[in-house]
Protein backbone atom coordinates (compact mmCIF):
# COMPACT_ATOMS: atom_id res chain seq x y z
CA UNK A 1 0.00 0.00 0.00
CA UNK A 2 0.72 3.91 -0.87
CA UNK A 3 0.09 5.92 2.07
CA UNK A 4 0.85 9.35 1.99
CA UNK A 5 0.81 11.31 5.56
CA UNK A 6 0.56 14.56 6.59
CA UNK A 7 1.63 15.26 10.05
CA UNK A 8 1.43 18.42 12.56
CA UNK A 9 5.01 17.71 14.38
CA UNK A 10 7.85 15.19 13.67
CA UNK A 11 11.22 14.24 15.14
CA UNK A 12 13.79 15.95 16.32
CA UNK A 13 10.24 17.30 18.17
CA UNK A 14 9.76 14.92 21.07
CA UNK A 15 6.38 14.09 22.28
CA UNK A 16 3.94 11.80 22.48
CA UNK A 17 2.37 12.32 18.82
CA UNK A 18 5.96 12.49 17.38
CA UNK A 19 7.27 9.31 19.16
CA UNK A 20 4.50 7.52 17.98
CA UNK A 21 4.47 8.84 14.62
CA UNK A 22 8.08 7.36 14.18
CA UNK A 23 7.49 4.46 15.57
CA UNK A 24 4.31 3.92 13.40
CA UNK A 25 6.99 4.65 9.89
CA UNK A 26 9.17 1.81 11.43
CA UNK A 27 6.54 -0.76 11.64
CA UNK A 28 5.02 0.13 8.38
CA UNK A 29 8.64 -0.13 6.82
CA UNK A 30 8.75 -3.22 8.20
CA UNK A 31 5.73 -4.60 6.85
CA UNK A 32 6.32 -3.32 3.05
CA UNK A 33 4.34 -0.33 3.03
CA UNK A 34 5.67 2.72 0.54
CA UNK A 35 4.80 5.76 2.64
CA UNK A 36 5.70 9.70 1.93
CA UNK A 37 5.39 11.75 5.46
CA UNK A 38 4.68 15.66 5.05
CA UNK A 39 5.79 17.47 8.30
CA UNK A 40 6.90 21.50 9.18
CA UNK A 41 10.65 22.25 7.88
CA UNK A 42 12.44 22.31 11.23
CA UNK A 43 15.84 23.44 9.44
CA UNK A 44 15.79 26.78 10.79
CA UNK A 45 15.85 25.58 14.37
CA UNK A 46 18.84 24.00 13.92
CA UNK A 47 20.32 25.81 16.94
CA UNK A 48 17.79 24.19 18.60
CA UNK A 49 17.63 20.85 17.00
CA UNK A 50 20.74 19.95 15.86
CA UNK A 51 20.07 16.52 14.53
CA UNK A 52 16.74 17.83 12.61
CA UNK A 53 18.54 16.42 9.52
CA UNK A 54 18.52 13.04 10.32
CA UNK A 55 14.85 12.67 10.23
CA UNK A 56 14.54 13.76 6.86
CA UNK A 57 14.47 12.41 3.40
CA UNK A 58 14.63 8.52 3.51
CA UNK A 59 15.19 7.79 7.03
CA UNK A 60 14.05 3.85 6.62
CA UNK A 61 13.01 1.64 3.85
CA UNK A 62 10.25 2.96 1.70
CA UNK A 63 9.54 5.82 4.20
CA UNK A 64 10.66 9.20 3.06
CA UNK A 65 9.95 12.51 5.03
CA UNK A 66 9.44 15.90 2.74
CA UNK A 67 10.00 18.82 5.14
CA UNK A 68 7.21 21.63 3.87
CA UNK A 69 7.46 25.74 4.34
CA UNK A 70 6.64 26.51 7.57
CA UNK A 71 6.41 29.20 10.46
CA UNK A 72 6.57 29.48 13.98
CA UNK A 73 3.28 27.90 16.05
CA UNK A 74 1.77 30.23 18.79
CA UNK A 75 4.65 31.94 18.78
CA UNK A 76 6.73 28.97 20.62
CA UNK A 77 10.08 29.09 19.07
CA UNK A 78 10.37 25.16 19.22
CA UNK A 79 7.57 24.54 17.48
CA UNK A 80 6.67 25.00 13.76
CA UNK A 81 3.25 24.37 11.56
CA UNK A 82 3.03 23.97 8.02
CA UNK A 83 2.77 27.11 5.84
CA UNK A 84 0.14 28.35 3.39
CA UNK A 85 3.40 28.26 1.47
CA UNK A 86 3.71 24.60 1.44
CA UNK A 87 0.53 24.02 -0.74
CA UNK A 88 1.99 23.82 -4.27
CA UNK A 89 4.92 22.33 -3.03
CA UNK A 90 2.64 19.50 -1.03
CA UNK A 91 0.19 19.07 -4.39
CA UNK A 92 3.07 18.40 -6.32
CA UNK A 93 4.60 15.70 -3.88
CA UNK A 94 1.29 14.27 -3.97
CA UNK A 95 0.82 13.90 -7.38
CA UNK A 96 4.42 12.35 -8.45
CA UNK A 97 3.94 9.70 -5.47
CA UNK A 98 0.26 8.40 -6.03
CA UNK A 99 -0.78 7.79 -2.94
CA UNK A 100 -3.54 5.15 -2.37
CA UNK A 101 -4.84 6.89 0.65
CA UNK A 102 -4.07 9.81 2.37
CA UNK A 103 -3.93 10.27 6.43
CA UNK A 104 -3.83 13.65 8.19
CA UNK A 105 -2.85 14.33 11.59
CA UNK A 106 -4.23 17.05 13.54
CA UNK A 107 -5.97 18.70 10.61
CA UNK A 108 -7.04 21.58 12.49
CA UNK A 109 -3.19 22.54 13.54
CA UNK A 110 -2.95 22.27 9.85
CA UNK A 111 -5.49 24.06 8.63
CA UNK A 112 -4.73 27.24 10.49
CA UNK A 113 -1.19 27.24 8.64
CA UNK A 114 -2.34 25.94 5.13
CA UNK A 115 -5.78 27.99 5.43
CA UNK A 116 -7.44 25.33 3.72
CA UNK A 117 -8.23 21.27 5.43
CA UNK A 118 -4.67 19.37 4.19
CA UNK A 119 -5.08 17.01 1.72
CA UNK A 120 -8.72 17.23 0.99
CA UNK A 121 -8.52 18.97 -2.82
CA UNK A 122 -5.68 16.32 -3.64
CA UNK A 123 -7.89 13.25 -2.43
CA UNK A 124 -10.55 14.72 -4.41
CA UNK A 125 -9.23 15.28 -7.74
CA UNK A 126 -7.05 11.95 -7.47
CA UNK A 127 -10.34 10.58 -6.35
CA UNK A 128 -8.86 8.98 -3.17
CA UNK A 129 -10.12 8.23 0.50
CA UNK A 130 -8.71 10.70 2.80
CA UNK A 131 -9.16 10.06 6.84
CA UNK A 132 -7.94 11.92 9.59
CA UNK A 133 -6.83 11.65 13.55
CA UNK A 134 -8.08 13.51 16.38
CA UNK A 135 -4.67 13.60 18.78
CA UNK A 136 -5.28 17.08 21.12
CA UNK A 137 -8.13 18.79 22.39
CA UNK A 138 -6.70 22.50 20.90
CA UNK A 139 -10.22 23.75 21.44
CA UNK A 140 -9.28 23.87 25.56
CA UNK A 141 -5.54 25.19 24.87
CA UNK A 142 -6.99 28.62 24.84
CA UNK A 143 -7.44 29.81 28.71
CA UNK A 144 -3.82 28.18 28.57
CA UNK A 145 -2.07 30.48 25.93
CA UNK A 146 -4.31 33.67 25.88
CA UNK A 147 -4.47 35.83 28.63
CA UNK A 148 -7.89 37.15 28.15
CA UNK A 149 -11.06 37.58 29.67
CA UNK A 150 -13.78 34.28 30.01
CA UNK A 151 -15.82 35.95 27.87
CA UNK A 152 -13.54 36.38 25.16
CA UNK A 153 -11.67 33.20 25.67
CA UNK A 154 -15.36 31.56 25.43
CA UNK A 155 -15.33 33.79 22.13
CA UNK A 156 -12.55 32.07 20.91
CA UNK A 157 -13.30 28.63 21.79
CA UNK A 158 -16.81 29.00 19.66
CA UNK A 159 -14.74 30.38 16.48
CA UNK A 160 -12.39 27.54 17.18
CA UNK A 161 -15.51 25.26 17.08
CA UNK A 162 -17.08 26.30 13.80
CA UNK A 163 -13.45 25.67 12.32
CA UNK A 164 -12.98 22.04 13.89
CA UNK A 165 -16.27 21.06 12.54
CA UNK A 166 -15.49 22.37 9.16
CA UNK A 167 -12.24 20.66 8.74
CA UNK A 168 -12.99 16.80 10.56
CA UNK A 169 -16.41 16.71 8.51
CA UNK A 170 -14.72 17.23 5.48
CA UNK A 171 -12.73 13.88 5.68
CA UNK A 172 -14.16 10.24 5.03
CA UNK A 173 -13.09 9.42 8.74
CA UNK A 174 -12.06 11.35 11.76
CA UNK A 175 -10.35 8.60 14.05
CA UNK A 176 -9.82 8.84 17.75
CA UNK A 177 -8.15 6.80 20.65
CA UNK A 178 -10.48 7.44 23.33
CA UNK A 179 -14.36 6.42 23.80
CA UNK A 180 -14.02 9.61 25.80
CA UNK A 181 -12.50 12.00 23.05
CA UNK A 182 -15.09 10.86 20.45
CA UNK A 183 -18.15 11.26 23.01
CA UNK A 184 -16.61 15.31 22.72
CA UNK A 185 -16.03 15.34 19.73
CA UNK A 186 -19.51 14.54 18.65
CA UNK A 187 -20.89 16.95 20.93
CA UNK A 188 -18.81 19.66 18.60
CA UNK A 189 -20.75 18.19 15.92
CA UNK A 190 -18.03 16.16 14.45
CA UNK A 191 -20.17 13.35 12.48
CA UNK A 192 -17.69 11.36 11.00
CA UNK A 193 -16.03 10.08 14.07
CA UNK A 194 -14.88 6.31 14.91
CA UNK A 195 -13.15 4.96 17.53
CA UNK A 196 -10.69 2.38 17.66
CA UNK A 197 -7.80 0.65 19.43
CA UNK A 198 -4.76 3.02 18.15
CA UNK A 199 -3.02 3.35 21.22
CA UNK A 200 0.58 1.75 21.66
CA UNK A 201 4.13 1.96 22.96
CA UNK A 202 6.93 0.16 22.49
CA UNK A 203 6.36 -2.67 24.78
CA UNK A 204 9.76 -4.52 24.48
CA UNK A 205 11.57 -1.30 25.61
CA UNK A 206 10.14 -0.45 28.83
CA UNK A 207 10.17 -2.91 31.62
CA UNK A 208 11.28 -2.72 35.62
CA UNK A 209 13.80 -4.66 34.87
CA UNK A 210 15.57 -1.57 33.75
CA UNK A 211 16.00 -0.65 37.20
CA UNK A 212 19.76 -0.51 38.63
CA UNK A 213 21.89 1.20 41.26
CA UNK A 214 23.15 4.29 41.74
CA UNK A 215 20.98 5.82 37.88
CA UNK A 216 20.84 9.10 38.91
CA UNK A 217 24.77 9.39 40.44
CA UNK A 218 26.24 7.76 37.08
CA UNK A 219 23.85 9.31 34.06
CA UNK A 220 22.91 12.95 35.78
CA UNK A 221 25.65 13.18 38.79
CA UNK A 222 23.12 13.83 41.35
CA UNK A 223 23.91 10.64 44.00
CA UNK A 224 21.44 12.36 46.03
CA UNK A 225 18.74 11.56 44.30
CA UNK A 226 18.98 8.10 44.15
CA UNK A 227 18.06 8.07 48.11
CA UNK A 228 14.94 10.27 47.33
CA UNK A 229 11.57 9.07 46.78
CA UNK A 230 11.84 10.78 43.11
CA UNK A 231 8.62 11.96 41.35
CA UNK A 232 8.95 12.34 37.32
CA UNK A 233 6.93 14.73 35.00
CA UNK A 234 7.75 13.78 31.41
CA UNK A 235 6.28 16.12 28.82
CA UNK A 236 6.42 19.32 27.22
CA UNK A 237 7.10 22.40 29.59
CA UNK A 238 4.02 24.14 27.82
CA UNK A 239 1.30 25.97 29.20
CA UNK A 240 -1.31 23.15 28.18
CA UNK A 241 0.65 20.55 30.31
CA UNK A 242 -1.20 21.85 34.07
CA UNK A 243 2.01 23.80 35.13
CA UNK A 244 -0.20 26.34 36.64
CA UNK A 245 -2.02 23.77 38.98
CA UNK A 246 1.47 21.79 39.18
CA UNK A 247 2.80 25.19 41.17
CA UNK A 248 -0.30 25.31 43.60
CA UNK A 249 -0.57 21.40 44.10
CA UNK A 250 3.05 21.38 45.21
CA UNK A 251 2.45 24.05 47.70
CA UNK A 252 -0.11 22.36 49.42
CA UNK A 253 1.87 19.14 49.46
CA UNK A 254 5.55 19.85 49.99
CA UNK A 255 4.89 21.07 53.27
CA UNK A 256 2.87 17.99 54.22
CA UNK A 257 6.32 15.99 53.90
CA UNK A 258 10.08 16.16 54.57
CA UNK A 259 11.28 17.65 51.63
CA UNK A 260 14.53 15.87 51.66
CA UNK A 261 13.08 12.69 51.27
CA UNK A 262 11.42 13.93 47.79
CA UNK A 263 13.04 14.60 44.72
CA UNK A 264 11.22 16.21 41.42
CA UNK A 265 12.56 15.13 37.89
CA UNK A 266 11.73 16.76 34.96
CA UNK A 267 12.09 15.67 31.65
CA UNK A 268 11.46 17.91 28.76
CA UNK A 269 11.77 21.79 27.45
CA UNK A 270 10.01 24.16 26.43
CA UNK A 271 8.58 27.82 26.96
CA UNK A 272 8.06 27.22 30.84
CA UNK A 273 11.19 25.96 31.72
CA UNK A 274 12.13 28.90 33.56
CA UNK A 275 9.46 29.50 34.98
CA UNK A 276 9.38 26.45 36.21
CA UNK A 277 12.98 26.06 37.54
CA UNK A 278 12.14 29.02 39.61
CA UNK A 279 8.61 28.23 41.17
CA UNK A 280 9.24 25.19 42.30
CA UNK A 281 13.27 25.69 42.98
CA UNK A 282 11.21 28.42 45.50
CA UNK A 283 9.56 25.22 47.30
CA UNK A 284 12.40 22.88 47.34
CA UNK A 285 15.75 22.41 46.21
CA UNK A 286 15.57 19.23 44.95
CA UNK A 287 14.03 19.84 41.41
CA UNK A 288 15.84 18.62 38.83
CA UNK A 289 15.30 20.14 35.16
CA UNK A 290 16.85 17.25 32.73
CA UNK A 291 16.35 19.12 29.76
CA UNK A 292 15.23 17.11 26.52
CA UNK A 293 15.56 13.61 27.08
CA UNK A 294 16.24 10.97 24.16
CA UNK A 295 13.70 8.50 23.51
CA UNK A 296 15.74 6.03 23.57
CA UNK A 297 15.98 7.05 27.32
CA UNK A 298 13.09 7.58 28.47
CA UNK A 299 12.09 3.95 29.46
CA UNK A 300 15.15 3.58 31.89
CA UNK A 301 14.67 6.93 33.56
CA UNK A 302 11.14 5.78 34.12
CA UNK A 303 12.35 2.58 35.65
CA UNK A 304 13.95 4.60 37.75
CA UNK A 305 11.53 6.44 39.13
CA UNK A 306 9.07 6.09 41.85
CA UNK A 307 6.24 7.94 40.75
CA UNK A 308 4.88 9.62 37.12
CA UNK A 309 3.00 12.81 37.77
CA UNK A 310 0.76 14.37 34.96
CA UNK A 311 -1.54 17.64 35.71
CA UNK A 312 -2.43 17.92 32.01
CA UNK A 313 -6.59 17.91 32.51
CA UNK A 314 -6.51 17.60 28.30
CA UNK A 315 -4.76 14.49 27.36
CA UNK A 316 -6.68 12.89 24.58
CA UNK A 317 -5.20 9.89 25.97
CA UNK A 318 -1.85 10.32 27.34
CA UNK A 319 1.09 7.59 25.94
CA UNK A 320 3.59 8.50 29.03
CA UNK A 321 0.90 6.72 31.88
CA UNK A 322 1.27 3.31 29.61
CA UNK A 323 5.16 4.22 29.81
CA UNK A 324 4.85 4.73 33.26
CA UNK A 325 2.95 1.38 33.99
CA UNK A 326 5.20 -0.74 31.80
CA UNK A 327 8.16 0.93 33.78
CA UNK A 328 6.32 -0.47 36.78
CA UNK A 329 5.53 3.08 39.02
CA UNK A 330 2.34 4.34 39.88
CA UNK A 331 0.40 7.30 38.25
CA UNK A 332 -0.64 10.40 39.94
CA UNK A 333 -3.43 12.00 37.55
CA UNK A 334 -6.47 13.95 37.28
CA UNK A 335 -9.86 12.57 36.89
CA UNK A 336 -9.87 13.99 33.36
CA UNK A 337 -9.44 13.47 29.34
CA UNK A 338 -8.21 10.26 28.10
CA UNK A 339 -5.84 9.39 30.76
CA UNK A 340 -8.70 8.09 32.89
CA UNK A 341 -9.11 5.01 30.41
CA UNK A 342 -6.16 3.08 32.10
CA UNK A 343 -5.61 4.14 35.40
CA UNK A 344 -7.15 1.74 37.58
CA UNK A 345 -8.13 3.94 40.62
CA UNK A 346 -6.13 2.51 43.85
CA UNK A 347 -4.59 -0.44 41.24
CA UNK A 348 -1.95 1.67 39.42
CA UNK A 349 -2.51 4.69 40.09
CA UNK A 350 -4.84 7.64 41.76
CA UNK A 351 -6.84 10.15 39.78
CA UNK A 352 -7.42 13.14 41.90
CA UNK A 353 -10.49 15.48 41.51
CA UNK A 354 -9.15 18.19 38.95
CA UNK A 355 -8.22 21.15 40.10
CA UNK A 356 -8.20 20.21 43.58
CA UNK A 357 -5.08 21.17 45.15
CA UNK A 358 -6.07 18.97 48.62
CA UNK A 359 -7.18 15.69 47.01
CA UNK A 360 -3.97 16.03 44.82
CA UNK A 361 -1.70 16.39 48.26
CA UNK A 362 -3.30 13.64 50.00
CA UNK A 363 -2.94 10.84 47.19
CA UNK A 364 0.27 11.56 46.76
CA UNK A 365 1.31 12.28 50.22
CA UNK A 366 -0.25 8.77 50.91
CA UNK A 367 2.23 7.17 47.73
CA UNK A 368 5.38 9.28 49.34
CA UNK A 369 4.56 7.86 52.47
CA UNK A 370 3.95 4.33 52.24
CA UNK A 371 6.49 1.83 50.11
CA UNK A 372 4.45 -0.97 50.51
CA UNK A 373 1.39 1.11 49.21
CA UNK A 374 3.74 2.63 46.07
CA UNK A 375 5.45 -1.10 45.35
CA UNK A 376 2.48 -3.02 45.27
CA UNK A 377 1.06 -0.46 42.75
CA UNK A 378 4.19 -0.43 40.90
CA UNK A 379 4.16 -4.70 40.91
CA UNK A 380 0.80 -4.50 39.52
CA UNK A 381 0.92 -2.01 36.88
CA UNK A 382 2.82 -3.70 33.91
CA UNK A 383 -0.24 -6.19 33.40
CA UNK A 384 -2.69 -2.98 32.91
CA UNK A 385 -1.16 -2.36 29.53
CA UNK A 386 0.58 -5.79 28.21
CA UNK A 387 -2.37 -5.55 25.17
CA UNK A 388 -0.87 -2.00 24.19
CA UNK A 389 1.71 -3.11 21.60
CA UNK A 390 2.80 -0.71 18.58
CA UNK A 391 1.82 -3.66 16.42
CA UNK A 392 -1.26 -4.03 18.15
CA UNK A 393 -2.08 -0.81 17.26
CA UNK A 394 -1.06 -0.02 14.04
CA UNK A 395 -2.11 -2.77 12.50
CA UNK A 396 -5.36 -2.00 13.29
CA UNK A 397 -4.99 1.70 11.91
CA UNK A 398 -3.92 -0.01 8.47
CA UNK A 399 -6.59 -2.73 8.48
CA UNK A 400 -9.10 0.81 8.84
CA UNK A 401 -7.12 2.02 5.87
CA UNK A 402 -8.00 -0.94 3.78
CA UNK A 403 -11.48 -1.14 4.58
CA UNK A 404 -11.28 2.94 3.77
CA UNK A 405 -10.09 2.30 -0.05
CA UNK A 406 -12.20 -1.05 -0.26
CA UNK A 407 -15.25 1.04 -0.01
CA UNK A 408 -13.86 3.88 -2.01
CA UNK A 409 -13.29 1.81 -4.63
CA UNK A 410 -16.90 -0.03 -4.20
CA UNK A 411 -18.46 3.80 -4.63
CA UNK A 412 -16.05 4.62 -7.29
CA UNK A 413 -17.58 1.06 -8.82
CA UNK A 414 -21.29 1.85 -7.67
CA UNK A 415 -20.89 5.47 -9.28
CA UNK A 416 -19.37 4.02 -12.95
CA UNK A 417 -22.15 1.74 -13.02
CA UNK A 418 -25.21 4.20 -12.49
CA UNK A 419 -23.64 6.84 -14.99
CA UNK A 420 -23.22 3.37 -17.27
CA UNK A 421 -27.24 2.52 -16.71
CA UNK A 422 -28.23 6.19 -17.15
CA UNK A 423 -26.33 6.75 -20.11
CA UNK A 424 -27.88 4.29 -22.20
Amino acid sequence: MKIAIITSGFLPVVDGVTVADFNRMKKLSQWGHQVRVFCPDYSSLASVYPNWQDYTGEILPNIEVVNLPSDAFMGLDFERNVSWRARPYLMQSLEEFQPDILHVDEPERLSVGLLQPPGINYAKQAGIPCVCFYRTNFIEYAEDYFDWPAAAIAGLQNVFKLLLRRVYNAYDQTFTTSPITQEKIIKLGIKNSRYAGLVGFDTDQFSPNLRQPNYFAQNYDLPEVDQQVKLVFVGRLTPDKGWGFTFKAMREFLPRIDRDKVALIVAGDGSMREEIAEELGALTPHVHLLGRVDPTQIPVLLANSDIHITTSEKEARGLTILEAFASGIPVVAPRAGGVVENIEHGCNGYLYEPQSVHDFASKLQALIESPTLRRGMGDYAPSSVESYSWDRAFQTLVELWEEAISKNQASTTKRTLVGTTSGR
